[in-house]
């Protein structure tokens, strides 16, 4: 079986126009109507932190730290992962590969480029017009899990050592993936066979994000505002530049990642599932003057033969269904054909 998803146009190696050194971005960078919201005050506004240990291991504090979650998936969408029980050794390994795989040559790293309708590949995602305007940033998107999905010229052909270190880490991610989404259903009152059949044989994918220095970083968007279609995304920031930022409340709030954490959110799927107790929130990323950016997102998604809607234990006469019931594959297919926006997709689920 294999996951043909969608396509996205190719367009210019942004970390190649960096390397050239110009004093101002082309103009199909330039978003004239960047969104220009103040920023959040850090000391006002910190994405709630949740200690993975209190959660599954400590009677005494579990109660609250369940109850904390809840709270951080009901009003922000996100929260910050520490004591998350992944091998160190495993993300580190993660990260150097990671930085190799972008310090490779462009002709190396065209060995994996996307090819004609398929969004798998080095290059960009959700490019749909020669009009539209661009994320100053490069992409190394790959589906990961489950094994039968992955495509034979990409990961079994990536440089032996990136290809151990992601399928570790890929491992390692899809195990705590399914602790928090069975914590969200403990959570919820919802029953766990719901979170378990559509995601335990999901499809897991990673996107590798590379984020140039750019000359004039406040006309430029290094991943334009939206909010994951997905179920759950676990985001890894590989070195110490920051660039993620969320909305709560009308303001971009920047998130400062601590030390051996993951960034953790809501996926439009999981608002979905959750019947829209749990929401996704618009986030984006931007860049800056100094030096690049670099991140790992891995997104859980539903088994692709199945279909998705809100899970049935959370639907009654008194909360009825919010969303329509569609094929996972379908919904994922709609959502490579559109540009990225907002959170415009999950508005055409809406009953």
């Amino acid at each position: 079986m294999e996951a043909k998803l969608g396509s996205s146009l190719h367009v210019p190696n942004v970390q190649e126009l960096a390397k050239e050194k110009s004093s101002t971005v082309p103009p199909r960078y330039i978003r004239p109507d960047r969104d220009r919201d103040h920023l959040g005050l850090s000391s006002v506004h910190e994405i709630p932190v949740i200690n993975m240990q209190n959660l599954l291991f400590n009677k005494e504090l579990m109660e609250s730290e369940l109850h904390k979650m809840h709270k951080a998936c009901q009003e922000w969408g996100f929260f910050q992962l520490i004591n998350h029980g992944v091998d160190s050794e495993v993300i580190e390994k993660m990260k150097f590969e990671t930085e190799e795989f972008f310090d490779l040559s462009i002709e190396e790293k065209n060995k994996f480029k996307q090819e004609a309708g398929d969004i798998e590949g080095y290059g960009q995602a959700f490019v749909v017009s020669e009009e539209q305007k661009l994320d100053w940033a490069d992409i190394f998107y790959v589906v990961t899990l489950p094994t039968y999905l992955r495509k034979p010229h990409l990961l079994p052909k990536l440089p032996p050592t990136f290809r151990d270190a992601t399928e570790a880490y890929a491992a390692e991610l899809k195990v705590l993936a399914m602790k928090i989404l069975n914590q969200m259903a403990k959570a919820l009152n919802m029953k766990c066979e719901d979170i378990e059949t559509l995601f335990e044989e999901g499809m897991q994918s990673m996107r590798m994000n590379y984020y140039p220095q750019c000359p004039q970083p406040e006309l430029v968007t290094g991943l334009c505002p939206h909010s994951d279609a997905v179920g759950l995304t676990i985001l890894l920031q590989v070195n110490e530049m920051e660039g993620l930022q969320i909305k709560k409340d009308g303001a971009w709030v920047p998130v400062s990642p601590l030390p051996n954490a993951f960034v953790i959110n809501i996926g439009d799927i999981l608002e979905i599932v959750t019947n829209g107790a749990y929401r996704s929130i618009e986030h984006r990323a931007t860049v800056n003057s100094k030096k690049e950016r670099l991140s790992i997102a891995t997104f859980l998604n539903p088994k692709l033969d199945g279909d998705l809607g809100p899970a049935p234990s959370l639907v009654t006469p008194e909360t009825p269904a919010k969303f329509k019931r569609i094929s996972a594959a379908d919904y994922l297919k709609g959502l490579f054909s559109r540009e990225l926006e907002g959170k415009s997709y999950i508005d055409t689920m809406k009953i």
